[in-house]
């Protein structure tokens, strides 16, 4: 195991006794020459994270939720020093999506295990994206999942949510420029992803998403009514569990390395779990861009696109 090892811990994560859980970290990686380091409002992971990058450590562990995971993963980029994860989150999706263990010891048996692996990361309008970027309905369910609701519901606020806001689901007409083509559509969300747990349902359309293969994975949701948006999110929610890609006429999803969305009306975009404002956004997948502890290699097959049968679909060529 590395020598010098940084651990980040946000004590305000998760519902826990951050004392218990930070002690039974020490206790766990008790063999690691761990520094530890706790986040607070003057200072955050992204800080403490590039800190530990300037004194050149051999290791960074990041203990927290998805936000504090993925600000120590983004001051981590291109830098090849591998990040330890220790999910306290309330969706855990970081964890999740690279099937990292979300329990404290198996988490910390993992990073024992000194397994690493380098996964694609992305640009999103200039700033690192890790795991996805919601535009339209997504976005506008993590904007109204409060930290209230998530210290009383945990990942049940982002379904009361996302039942919320299926009330005022509204479609927008989007323009999608991709490597070699651009597509125009009408559409409810779009979900630019690199990695996303199931339970990130939006981002489900080719299932089995590779966290290593260089590109980005697109899912298109077009539903015509509620209705059809409740059935369409739970065939998305199934695509996720069985491996197999969505078939449906209202989903679509293609993959490119890079994407830039337009649309109309302007629509709310969510990067990583957080708001960072509305489209138009630009999207550019950085291969191998970041080292992660891993249980074990990712072996998803690759899904082939599938655009035809979304509503007012319009594909153009760009030669």
């Amino acid at each position: 195991m590395p020598g010098s090892v940084r651990l980040i811990f946000n004590p305000v994560a998760g519902q826990g006794d951050p004392d218990q859980e930070l002690a039974l970290i020490k206790t766990l990686l008790a063999d690691l020459n761990l520094e530890v380091c706790v986040t607070s409002k003057e200072i955050g992971a992204d800080a403490l994270a590039e800190e530990a990058v300037q004194q050149g450590v051999d290791a960074v562990i990041a203990s927290g939720g998805d936000g504090t995971l993925s600000a120590a993963a983004k001051a981590l980029m291109g830098t090849g020093i591998p990040l330890g994860v220790i999910a306290r989150g309330t969706a855990n999706a970081f964890a999740n999506a690279l099937e990292i263990p979300t329990t404290i010891e198996g988490a910390c048996k993992t990073i024992l295990h000194q397994y690493t692996q380098k996964i694609d990361i992305a640009s999103c309008n200039g700033q690192p994206m890790v795991l996805l970027a919601g535009i339209g309905f997504e976005a506008e369910t993590v904007e109204k999942a409060n930290r209230e609701a998530k210290n009383r519901f945990g990942i049940l606020a982002y379904v009361l949510a996302g039942l919320r806001q299926l009330r005022d689901m509204e479609q927008f007409e989007a323009e999608v420029e991709t490597d070699d083509k651009v597509i125009s559509f009408s559409a409810s969300a779009l979900t630019v992803a690199n990695a996303a747990p199931a339970t990130s349902v939006l981002a489900q359309g080719p299932s089995g998403l590779v966290v290593d293969d260089g590109l980005l994975d697109l899912t298109i949701v077009a539903p015509t009514n509620r209705a059809s948006a409740i059935t369409a999110t739970y065939h998305l929610f199934q695509s996720a569990i069985s491996g197999n890609p969505s078939d449906r006429d209202d989903i679509g999803y293609v993959r490119s390395r890079r994407f830039k969305v337009t649309t109309h009306p302007p629509q709310k975009v969510v990067l990583d779990g957080e708001m960072i404002g509305t489209t138009p956004v630009d999207i550019e997948c950085i291969p191998a861009g970041l080292t992660v502890f891993l249980p074990s290699p990712n072996e998803d097959a690759i899904a082939t696109e599938k655009l035809d049968g979304l509503p007012d679909l319009v594909i153009e060529s760009k030669d």
